[in-house]
């Protein structure tokens, strides 16, 4: 029964880790255009914080190598 249990476990830790793990650019990209928008980019704080740095042709939006140096 303790295996069984701590199998559970494991299987529940593993899942939720998911939530926690960084987005990437396609679940970003919700429109598809290939490009990250600062709407599409606020629901990442952490990406917010780095978004002017990151857009280094100044067009409001962050291209998948853009991105990629985050």
């Amino acid at each position: 029964m303790k295996t069984v249990q701590s199998t559970l476990v494991l299987m529940a830790l593993a899942s939720s880790s998911a939530a926690f793990a960084a987005p990437d650019f396609d679940s970003l990209d919700v429109d598809g255009n290939g490009a990250i928008s600062q709407t599409e980019a606020s629901v990442d704080a952490e990406l917010m914080e780095q978004f002017q740095e990151l857009d280094s042709d100044q067009n409001g939006e962050l291209s998948n190598a853009e991105f990629s140096k985050a």
